[in-house]
């Protein structure tokens, strides 16, 4: 049984409210959970103290114990200290600029090193004549 420790939504539509769980990795996302850990509001500000409210001593056990948090509450949990920040994936090949871009891109760069330079120079001259 592979325990996992995730979200479970709650609240009406359009105003999420979820609680911090931990359940078997085969029941439903709102279902059957073995513990409850916390909560979670995402629509109170990032500063506020009751956004993400723990037990951290559960969620350590829990740890401990080999379950494995979500990305999301991975990400939560780097914040407080409890575990490290999850790896972030490179973008795919595709989203990458393609053969146009990339010469546009080199010409501004260009044009840029070109401005510079030619600044530099008048720096130099009028520094030279006086």
């Amino acid at each position: 049984m592979t325990v996992r420790i995730r979200l479970s939504r709650g609240g009406s539509k359009k105003h999420p409210y979820y609680r911090v769980v931990a359940a078997d990795q085969r029941a439903p996302r709102d279902g059957r959970f073995i513990e409850k850990l916390g909560s979670y509001n995402p629509l109170l500000p990032q500063d506020h103290q009751d956004r993400l409210v723990l037990d951290i001593e559960k969620v350590k056990s829990w740890l401990a114990k080999g379950a494995q948090p979500t990305e999301r509450l991975q990400k939560l949990f780097a914040n407080l200290g409890i575990c490290e920040a999850p790896k972030i994936h490179n973008q795919p090949k595709k989203s990458a600029p393609k053969a146009k871009a990339l010469e546009r891109i080199k010409e501004k760069e260009e044009k840029a090193k070109a401005a510079a330079e030619a600044t530099a120079a008048a720096a130099e001259e009028t520094s030279a004549e006086a």
